[in-house]
């Protein structure tokens, strides 16, 4: 069977440089439909380079990435969101003085099919899509991630964990079949983890959403991963179940100068 087969999405042979600098060298890597895949490795390994070039933020100098039997290596990162590839960020990137809702309903902008002159004057199609599109957000989205109580708060009135909730809240607007997560947990305390990592499973079970995920807390990585691919300096050393990693000597090889804590969750 061919490896685009096997795969949802293939990324294949990836190559990516600035200047002098390799961030990715040779990286092949590929999530199947239904998955909870997780990338790690230590600070600099390429993982968010990796991401980056799934959805076309950068562009490889050699490799392509293959979405359901589709070549999307040179296609614009907008049109790679409309084809159901959606991404959050290590940082958290909304509108801070747009409501909660608002910042959502910009997730689905690439789905929305009422034309300009419907959508200016506001009726007809263009009004029944937005109220359907409001339901699907107020009863799905906002339930499933537990934010009802702030939905009408401008962003910048809410603590970080919140923000990063309503990120991927945004992020589910786009009805994606995969969803890149950069670092969801980065900054949250343990009852905060705790609840993204459950969103998560949740977005996996229920709607059937692939998740790629990015994840320094080895906790969270080795609870909830179907697959774990571990890069170091650009470069892919392990692929596989959590347990394998866990014990793979050139995995452990690379933690071994991360930070004592990092690499006791390893092992954990």
């Amino acid at each position: 069977m061919d490896q685009t087969d096997k795969y949802q999405l293939l990324a294949e042979d990836i190559h990516l440089s600035f200047g002098g600098l390799k961030a990715l060298s040779g990286v092949t890597t590929g999530v199947k439909k239904g998955e909870i895949f997780s990338i790690i490795g230590p600070n600099g390994a390429g993982k968010t380079c990796l991401l980056n070039c799934i959805n076309s933020f950068y562009q490889p100098q050699r490799g392509r990435v293959i979405f359901e039997g589709t070549d999307i290596t040179r296609l614009k990162a907008h049109r790679i969101a409309s084809l159901g590839i959606a991404r959050t960020f290590q940082n958290v990137e909304l509108f801070a003085h747009m409501t909660v809702l608002d910042n959502i309903k910009l997730g689905g902008h690439v789905h929305l099919k009422s034309g300009v002159l419907s959508g200016g004057i506001y009726y007809g199609s263009a009004r029944r899509e937005e109220m359907a599109f409001r339901k699907h957000i107020e009863e799905k989205i906002v339930d499933l991630l537990e934010i009802e109580h702030i939905r009408k708060q401008p962003v910048h009135s809410l603590p970080y964990g919140l923000q990063k909730r309503v990120e991927l809240a945004r992020a589910l607007a786009m009805r994606p079949k995969i969803l890149l997560l950069d670092e969801p947990c980065a900054g949250m305390n343990l009852e905060e983890t705790e609840d993204i990592a459950r969103f998560v499973l949740d977005i996996n079970e229920e709607w059937d959403v692939t998740i790629i995920l990015i994840e320094h807390d080895m906790g969270v990585v080795m609870d909830i991963s179907d697959r774990v691919c571990v890069l170091d300096f650009g470069l892919k050393i392990a692929e596989g179940d959590p347990k394998k990693i866990r014990h793979n000597e050139h995995v452990i090889k690379a933690y071994l100068g991360e930070e004592d804590k990092t690499y006791s969750r390893l092992q954990a």
